[in-house]
């Protein structure tokens, strides 16, 4: 009996025998090379069965059962996968279309080797020719027709296109062979084909036209006349009437409507009834139109107007241009030309501040001034017709006020200052002059808000200050205002300061207080002053209004010894050094005593030891000699010195005090 085996078993159980397998088959076998083939031939006309062959060159030891997978690639996408025994694999392409043009290759797999293929170029040649239908031939002017082009049995990216000969009606991309579409068409007829292309990576391939079909598209009698009365060339004042009419031989429905413009202007937006009258004025010279519309459907008629000027636009005029308040002006307004059909008496003119009517005349005088100022306009009115002048503005100019003066920052004596100008009111330009006393030192013109009139100045002594004056002026000699003297306070630098010590440095004993004193002949106060003894090292700091300082050093002693100064500064910003003070601390007097009666005991002491050590050598002289005359039997007195010579107690003292006694016996 024959048991059937599943595909799916079939398939399971390779793939078991590759996985079990593919350790040992790797020592058993090499790929060594994989050729893609192409059949027929790679280049080949449409509707031909193409077959892509993979084909292994593999060297395997006798009776290993193998397991290959084969994958085949388009333009390097994956494009299918297959696992057998063989050492090849097939890809078919039945009824090839261009679309299957592009780059293939495959890859073979077994085990851990993997080789491919190089890649080929498949060429299938010959787009089919759409095919182009419409629903109708014949339609009305602003009807749509249906067109259909259709590729039968092309793929791919599709893209279509409607034409009417070089003029492009309709474009579409689309994965499908076919696209519909409504197309709206002019007036006339219409010879409509279509085409498509492909795409094909870097270049596309284009179909031929398909056959063309001709549509006829019968217009629309809808485009207006437009008339105008009593003609294209008017004057100012007449009435002109414009008319727009039709003869529709095609009945619609109520959307149908005509349009009247001037230009950019809509006029009516409706003119099936009636017609369009106006005042006729110079700026309504131009072209006129009548538009005519049914749905989608517009025609149109126009005519060119041109109205001559009655008389010309108002100019308006101020006297004098510019003009300060308290100063009286003159407004004027006048015409420069006319017509024949009116006078100069004929016009009418008014004048206008801000909108409000000021004076029925073409001349207006006043005090320039706040209850003035205002934008000026003149009307001119003859014939029916209004004309209105250009805006003028009159904002009279303000009168500068008194300056006041000021600086910018501290005033130092010898060191320049910046002195500033400024007056509250006062319309631009202001001439700004920097005076001292009666003499113009120097002048700046300020014609913008953000500018500032700011002088460079120098002042040698406190009282200069009060020299400096600010001069202001827009309007000539009757505008100038003067300042007040400027009054600031000035800082004067401190001079070279004077460090004296007490009591005076020959006289400082130890223990004395020592009193410095810095003091200077000129400066602005407050004044720091520093003292620095030894080492120049600062031994005190402080800050006073008056022009001296001092500081007291306390109970000092040998180690205070050393060079003193002092420096003096103020807020001028600059320092000033005293000459150097030698100071040098002596002993006390009560230790000056001290070691004078200890060096007068020493000396004392120093005379005692001499003259007893004197008396002492020659007291033993002159025993010697009355010890060399004696008989030479001893006597009592002899054996007693002998004995005492032999006595370890005795010593020079007990001599001395022996003889000593003796010495006297024998006086």
């Amino acid at each position: 009996m024959q048991v059937k085996i599943q595909p799916s078993l079939r398939m399971g159980t390779i793939l078991l025998l590759f996985l079990f397998t593919s350790e040992e088959a790797c020592a058993e076998f090499l790929i060594k090379s994989v050729e893609l083939i192409i059949q027929p031939r790679n280049e080949v006309q449409r509707g031909t069965d193409v077959l892509l062959i993979c084909k292994a060159e593999v060297s395997h030891i006798a009776g290993s059962q193998l397991i290959y997978k084969y994958t085949f690639y388009k333009d390097y996408h994956l494009l299918n996968t297959d696992q057998t025994n063989a050492t090849d694999s097939f890809y078919s392409i039945p009824d090839a279309r261009v679309a299957h043009s592009g780059k293939y290759k495959c890859t073979v797999e077994s085990g851990k080797q993997k080789k491919k293929s190089s890649a080929k170029d498949l060429t299938v040649k010959g787009l089919l020719a759409p095919v182009l239908t419409v629903d109708k031939l014949r339609l009305t002017e602003g009807d749509d027709v249906t067109a259909v082009c259709t590729a039968e049995g092309e793929t791919g990216f599709l893209t279509f296109f409607f034409r009417d000969g070089p003029e492009e009606l309709y474009q579409q991309a689309t994965d499908s062979h076919k696209v519909e579409q409504k197309l709206t068409l002019d007036k006339g007829t219409v010879n409509m084909f279509c085409y498509y292309s492909i795409n094909l990576g870097i270049t596309a391939e284009r179909s031929s036209n398909s056959n063309v079909i001709s549509v006829d598209i019968e217009e629309l009698g809808i485009k207006p006349d437009i008339t105008v009365m009593p003609s294209t060339n008017i004057t100012e004042g007449d009435n002109i009437t414009f008319s727009c009419s039709m003869n529709m031989t095609h009945k619609r429905n109520s959307e149908h409507r005509i349009i009247f413009s001037h230009g950019h202007t809509m006029l009516s937006s409706n003119m099936i009834h009636g017609n369009y009258t106006t005042l006729a004025k110079a700026n309504d010279s131009g072209e006129y139109e009548c538009i005519s519309i049914l749905g989608v459907v517009h025609k149109s008629s126009s005519l060119i107007i041109t109205v001559k000027e009655i008389f010309s636009i108002p100019f308006l005029a101020i006297h004098p241009t510019e003009v300060f308040e308290g100063e009286n002006f003159t407004i004027t307004c006048q015409i420069s030309s006319l017509t024949s059909r009116i006078q100069k008496k004929d016009i009418k003119y008014s004048i206008f501040r801000d909108e409000t009517f000021v004076i029925n005349d073409n001349r207006y005088s006043g005090t320039a001034g706040k209850a003035t100022n205002g934008k000026y306009v003149c009307k001119a009115e003859a014939n029916r017709i209004t004309k209105e002048s250009s805006m003028l503005m009159l904002a009279a100019k303000v009168l500068v006020s008194k300056p006041a003066i000021t600086v910018d920052g501290p005033v130092i004596v010898d060191k320049p200052f910046w002195i500033r100008c400024h007056s509250e009111n006062g319309s631009l330009p202001i001439i700004y002059s920097l005076k001292r006393n009666n003499l113009i030192l120097n002048w700046i013109n300020v014609s913008r808000f953000q500018e500032k009139a700011r002088f460079l100045a120098l002042i040698s002594t406190p009282s200069d200050i009060s020299s400096y004056l600010c001069e202001a002026e827009n309007n000539g000699q009757v505008s100038i205002k003067m300042s007040e003297r400027l009054h600031v306070t000035v800082i004067v630098p401190v001079g070279k300061p004077l460090l004296t010590v007490l009591p005076v440095p020959e006289n400082i004993e130890e223990g004395n207080d020592v009193t410095l004193i810095c003091g200077i002949t000129k400066g602005s106060p407050p004044i720091s002053f520093r003292f620095y003894g030894s080492n120049h090292t600062a031994i005190h700091t402080t800050t006073v209004q008056s022009n001296s300082s001092s500081f007291v050093l306390s109970t000092v002693k040998r180690k205070n010894s050393g060079n003193y100064y002092c420096e003096a500064f103020n807020t001028a910003g600059m320092s000033s050094r005293s000459d150097i003070v030698k100071v040098e601390v002596s002993l006390a007097m009560w230790k000056k005593a001290l070691i004078a009666v200890f060096c007068m005991l020493l000396v004392a002491l120093l005379v005692l030891f001499i003259v007893m050590r004197y008396k002492a050598k020659r007291g033993k002289r002159e025993m010697a000699a009355k010890l060399s005359v004696k008989p030479a039997s001893p006597k009592s007195d002899d054996s007693l010195t002998l004995s005492l010579n032999h006595d370890p107690h005795y010593n020079a003292h007990t001599e001395h005090m022996l003889f000593g006694e003796k010495h006297t016996s024998f006086s």
